[in-house]
C-alpha cells in the first residue's frame, strides 16, 4: 500500500551573513586581503566593491555570491540547497 506524500513545504531562505559593508570589510581584513584580491572572487570590480563597503547598497546576488565565496561550508550548503529547490 503507498501513501500519498504531501508537498515539500517552500523552505525559508538562510540568513544571508553579510548584510552590510561593514560585515564585508571585517571579513575582508580579517582574510587579509586586499579590496582587488577579495573582490575579484566575485567579479567585481575593486571600484564595486569599495563603493559597497562604503555603504552603497549590496545588490541580493552579489550578496548570494558574497555568502557562498566567503561564508561557511555549512552556510554555504544550505544557501545551494535552498537555491535549487526553488525550482
Amino acid at each position: 500500500m503507498t501513501t500519498p506524500t504531501s508537498p515539500a513545504k517552500p523552505r525559508k531562505q538562510p540568513a544571508l551573513r553579510f548584510k552590510t559593508g561593514d560585515d564585508v570589510r571585517e571579513m575582508r581584513k580579517k582574510l587579509g586581503l586586499n579590496q582587488a584580491e577579495f573582490w575579484s572572487r566575485l567579479s567585481v570590480t575593486q571600484s564595486g566593491g569599495s563603493r559597497y563597503e562604503s555603504g552603497r547598497s549590496i545588490p541580493g546576488p552579489v550578496r548570494l555570491l558574497l555568502h557562498m565565496t566567503y561564508g561557511t561550508e555549512k552556510q554555504a550548503a544550505d544557501l545551494l540547497a535552498w537555491l535549487r529547490g526553488m525550482g
